[in-house]
């Protein structure tokens, strides 16, 4: 057992790392889909400035100014960005 001071975890980090978990998860199940595609959308609808991606569902404004007018292949696509996302290294 580690006697080693842990570093405090902020709500921020906690609110990211939720957030993260639950698109990853969203974007594997996207990939099951048949019919028509969920949105990404988790209601934390906060634009990250340095990445350019919303803190929820870690698309870019563009996707998500779009994603309405997507076919299925276009959605399916969007959904697997969101998966590279989510899995890259923060």
């Amino acid at each position: 057992m580690s006697t080693e001071p842990t570093t405090p975890v902020t709500l921020g980090q906690l609110a990211e790392a939720t957030a993260r978990d639950t698109t990853r998860t969203n974007a594997l199940l996207a990939m099951t889909y048949r019919g028509n595609l969920p949105s990404p959308c988790i209601s934390v609808c906060k634009m990250d400035a340095a990445s350019g991606l919303c803190q929820g569902c870690f698309r870019t404004i563009d996707e998500i100014r779009l994603w309405a007018g997507l076919g299925d292949a276009g959605k399916r696509r969007v959904w697997q960005l969101i998966r590279e996302r989510v899995e890259a290294p923060a």
